[in-house]
């Protein structure tokens, strides 16, 4: 079919609509997971946790800290898998990988290995369940094979390997440790099994619908894929190269009025964790919004840009700089060490910037402070 043909400013407008930053706030937590499809779950939290910041960034003050945990502690509506919480329904879509053969035939045969091992995990689980992997004693034959990051972690490689299987699955936490049990407690036994094909095209029209519009060609990333395959409908962008692949129900006002895509862009404020999706895919943030950005967590101080955390600024449909912050929990400060624009601030960014970061020392329970 003919491709979509789209200005710059209409395609960012369904970047940000999709994501649900736009001018309307959803109001549920459960509805915002499964349009979204996923949440990372990320340790760092300079601010707050990532899962927690995207949360709030759509839901608003409503949400509260700790939440989505609280939630997906409860078993029935959400489950974690791989460090990423997806709504409980969409394990359909997972179960038939699950019972298929592991990426790497490394891991098939490290598994193999190991029998002796998977059934001592398993039973500790199913005496004592749930645990947290240091309450599980490491009886491997031969360790897990890396190259540095997960040497001698056979224990939380082998609760790895099991709940890709399916096998078990994650109970909550205990602080920043996942609790793990068997998964036939926690997964509902009468989920379906979708066939993998179908599966993996659901996934995808799902992907596309939480991102609107993507690259058609794009660098696989880590966790959640980025990719969407034959979903949705071709797009090109005015100015932008490459082929694209669009969302049809935010162009027929299914999802978007065609009028929203043209009109002027609202004067919402909202600050971003710096593993929010919209800016996820960086070649994408690149050619949509013409933001330079990069986490500098791994950067030496010296080096550093924008700062250790820096929280992407989104003002209407543009990114616009970055807000360099700490949250100093054992002084109850939110310290906010820069705030860089990334061409000068208008009078609106610049007090729409101000009642975010009023409103985040709030949400966090804490005062806000201006280093120097």
């Amino acid at each position: 079919m003919e491709p979509h043909r789209l200005t710059l400013d209409e395609a960012r407008r369904i970047a940000v609509h999709a994501q649900l930053l736009g001018d309307e706030r959803p109001d549920d937590l459960l509805d915002v997971v499964r349009h979204l499809s996923f949440l990372q779950i990320e340790p760092t939290a300079a601010v707050a946790p990532t899962a927690d910041l995207v949360l709030r960034s759509r839901l608003g003050d409503a949400y509260a800290p700790g939440e989505l945990l609280d939630t997906l502690e409860g078993g029935d509506v959400l489950f974690e898998l791989s460090l990423i919480v997806r709504p409980m329904e969409d394990l359909a879509l997972y179960r038939a990988e699950m019972a298929g053969p592991p990426r790497h035939e490394s891991t098939l045969r490290w598994l193999e290995e190991n029998a002796e091992f998977r059934d001592d995990v398993l039973e500790r689980l199913e005496i004592d369940g749930p645990v947290v992997a240091t309450e599980i004693a490491d009886t491997s034959i031969v360790p897990w094979p890396s190259s540095g990051w997960n040497n001698n972690r056979n224990v939380i490689m082998m609760l790895e390997c099991l709940a890709a299987r399916g096998e078990v699955a994650v109970a909550g936490r205990r602080g920043r440790d996942r609790l793990w049990d068997l998964a036939e407690r926690r997964y509902h036994a009468d989920i379906p099994t979708v066939p993998l094909e179908d599966a993996l095209r659901i996934r995808n029209e799902r992907r596309l619908r939480a991102l609107g519009i993507v690259r058609n060609r794009t660098t696989e990333l880590p966790g959640e894929s980025v990719r969407v395959g034959d979903a949705g409908e071709p797009a090109v962008i005015d100015g932008a190269p490459g082929e694209w692949r669009v969302d049809p129900a935010y162009l027929d006002g299914t999802l978007l009025a065609r009028s929203d895509v043209h009109r002027e862009a609202s004067e919402r404020t909202t600050l971003l964790s710096p593993f929010d999706a919209l800016i996820r895919d960086r070649k994408r943030m690149v050619t949509l919004f013409g933001f330079d950005y990069a986490l500098e967590m791994y950067t030496p101080k010296a080096k550093r840009r924008w700062g250790y955390y820096a929280l992407p600024i989104l003002h209407g449909d543009r990114l616009v700089g970055k807000v360099d912050a700490t949250a100093d929990r054992a002084a109850g400060v939110l310290r906010v060490d820069a705030v860089h624009e990334d061409e000068p601030f208008t009078r609106a960014i610049r007090e729409g910037v101000e009642r975010e970061l009023d409103a985040l020392a709030g949400w966090l329970g804490m005062r806000r402070h201006a280093a120097g």
